[in-house]
């Protein structure tokens, strides 16, 4: 499978440089997004629990010249009701100014590292180690009167619209839709879309192309496959969106039950077949596919990557970045 965040080390440019990555991995609580005890019996449950411990971080080398002012960001795991993150280490270098988190809207958790100055040759380091508790989720004991929300607040129409590689509006998908889920409601709809989707698009590897062009051309991998799901649904008036974990991606979408109480569900598009459940517990970085970041205002990210900037002041220096994100 693509993977859609990829390790990456390399010089900047000589006076001024900026990189970003595009992407295009006894406890505390679950945290807030827990689903209730009370949930019934539409609400998923989870299942078994895996521990495991995920490294993330920069090393920045100033090479043939001072950097100074360098800032970076680095998405980290966040929680969600299957995924416990607590922090079991924090290793910087003395030239490292601060070492701090952030959450975008969207509930992505950045990783904030200063480095006032870097002196020729020297090498600055940030790099923490997280553990994991990530669960397998299990799918809901019942499917009966699920349907998608007939007022979605705020929070559910971001995920009803078109995002990056994720194109509702197109004619050949919404047709494809609505003659897919035509006759059909609630799961069953989302059902047939999913079964369409794995049944239309071959799992093949390649560059990133998006829904569209996935269908058009009859192949894609997970992350086509994700994003074709996502479209049709949302064409369709089902909330959706992507769960990007380490190396992978796949789907849920939002249906609410006769009490009127919503869920999240996921399903898994390229691999073995698992709707409404995900026997995968491969960690969880983010959840969503359009955000944005206060350091790029001006762009709208699919994933939110690794970013960085700052000045090189003497002899030309050139910074080589490398970017930690890896199993511990």
């Amino acid at each position: 499978m693509r993977h859609h965040h990829p390790r990456r080390s390399g010089p900047a440019s000589l006076v001024a440089f900026v990189l970003a990555v595009v992407a295009g991995t006894a406890a505390p609580a679950w945290g807030q997004f827990l689903e209730p005890a009370d949930g019934g019996d539409a609400a998923v449950s989870l299942g078994d629990v895996r521990t495991q411990k995920y490294r993330v971080g920069v090393v920045v080398t100033a090479e043939g010249g001072s950097c100074k002012g360098i800032y970076a960001t680095l998405p980290v795991p966040n929680e969600w009701p299957e995924q416990k993150v607590r922090i079991v280490g924090e290793e910087t270098s003395p030239q490292v100014r601060s070492l701090r988190y952030r959450v975008l809207p969207g509930d992505i958790k950045q990783m904030v590292v200063e480095i006032p100055d870097l002196p020729t040759g020297q090498q600055a380091k940030a790099i923490v180690t997280f553990e994991l508790d990530r669960a397998a989720i299990v799918g809901p004991r019942t499917t009966d009167g699920l349907h998608p929300p007939e007022k979605p607040d705020r929070s559910l129409k971001a995920h009803l619209g078109p995002s990056p590689y994720i194109e509702t509006r197109d004619p050949k998908i919404t047709r494809l839709a609505k003659e897919t889920g035509e006759g059909r409601d609630g799961w069953s709809k989302v059902e047939a879309i999913y079964d369409t989707v794995r049944e239309r698009v071959e799992y093949r590897n390649g560059d990133l192309k998006g829904a569209r062009r996935a269908l058009i051309d009859g192949w894609g991998d997970c992350e086509e496959l994700t994003c074709l799901f996502i479209a049709m649904c949302r064409a369709e008036g089902v909330p959706a969106r992507t769960v990007w974990v380490e190396g992978h991606c796949y789907p849920e979408f939002y249906l609410v039950d006769a009490a009127g109480t919503g869920h999240w569900y996921p399903c898994q598009a390229a691999g073995t077949r698992a709707f409404g459940s995900m026997p995968d517990q491969l960690p969880i970085l983010q959840k969503g596919d359009s955000f944005r970041d206060p350091d790029r205002p001006t762009k709208q990210l699919r994933y939110v990557s690794e970013f960085i900037k700052g000045a090189a002041v003497e002899g030309g220096g050139k910074p080589r970045v490398t970017w930690i994100r890896e199993g511990a």
